[in-house]
């Protein structure tokens, strides 16, 4: 999905949102915070472009100013602490459900919550499970979701953030329980805000789980671009039965190349803003399966 008017303000709150984590004089904060706004497409040229492609611009600015590969780990951290510390009662929580997949699911989309724009308290993230677990999912999503698969012999997940990955782990397990497919998870090769890479995969256990890679993508780059993936992971697209794409950055980033996954890619996210509203037709902050 391309850059849109409201995706400017949400970009440049996010961006002050990272600067205060790393805990700068006012100074040096306000000298990043000025080189972020001689982005272009912050100044409304931005055709051809996706919020990923200017926020890898804005955290290439953030790592060279703060000397830091790796600005937001402690931040990552804090989110994958408060996940596993609920996988727990999660796990109880699918357990018991009458349908563990359909919970799995809106459990992995709900984890998509996790990021620099929420609080990141336990309170926090509970409370957002408790409003929103009973957030419907079409039917005709659902069963399209589990068909696909059903017929899967490869599937492919494209993960997001810290913390989120917990609910994917939990959504996996589910997966295993009524199918039995070659699952590989993709995380970042670089650090790009709060997503996953592998440090992260396996501080959380998930490389326990399935087979983890990284994507290839040299940049702090927070979606999927294919064509800059790996030749080992762009094999994977090509052979894959199903594709998961979880989060926003993998929607705004792999939107623009879904026809080349017609048939075989599914997106799991957040409804977070108005241009998700349009395109899916989905209330705020309500979840999205959409299939392609």
């Amino acid at each position: 999905m391309l850059l849109e008017l409201e995706c400017i303000p949400c970009i440049l709150n996010m961006s002050a949102s990272m600067i205060r984590l790393l805990d700068l004089d006012e100074s040096h904060a306000r000298k990043i915070f000025a080189e972020i706004l001689k982005i272009p497409s912050l100044r409304l040229d931005f055709s051809d472009t996706t919020s990923p492609d200017v926020i890898e611009l804005v955290m290439t600015k953030i790592m060279r100013a703060s000397g830091d590969q790796d600005p937001f780990s402690s931040a990552k951290k804090k989110q994958n602490d408060i996940a596993l510390k609920l996988y727990p009662s999660l796990r109880s929580l699918i357990e018991e459900s009458p349908d563990q997949l359909l919970t799995a699911v809106r459990l992995s989309i709900l984890g998509n919550a996790i990021d620099f724009m929420v609080p990141h308290s336990m309170e926090h993230l509970e409370r957002t499970i408790r409003e929103n677990l009973e957030s419907e999912i079409p039917v005709k999503e659902y069963e399209e979701f589990k068909n696909r698969l059903a017929r899967s012999k490869l599937v492919l997940i494209f993960g997001d953030n810290s913390g989120e990955i917990v609910f994917d782990r939990l959504l996996i397990e589910a997966i295993r329980k009524i199918c039995n497919p070659d699952i590989v998870y993709v995380v970042r090769s670089m650090p790009a805000m709060n997503d996953s890479t592998l440090e992260e995969a396996q501080f959380t256990g998930m490389d326990r789980v399935v087979r983890v890679l990284e994507n290839g993508i040299q940049g702090p780059f927070p979606g999927t671009r294919i064509r800059r993936c790996s030749t080992e992971v762009r094999e994977l697209v090509r052979t894959a039965d199903m594709i998961i794409s979880k989060g926003g950055g993998n929607f705004d980033s792999l939107d623009e190349e879904k026809e080349d996954m017609k048939g075989r890619v599914s997106f799991l996210l957040l409804s977070k803003c108005a241009p998700y509203h349009r395109v899916f037709g989905v209330p705020p902050f309500r979840p999205i399966m959409a299939h392609f």
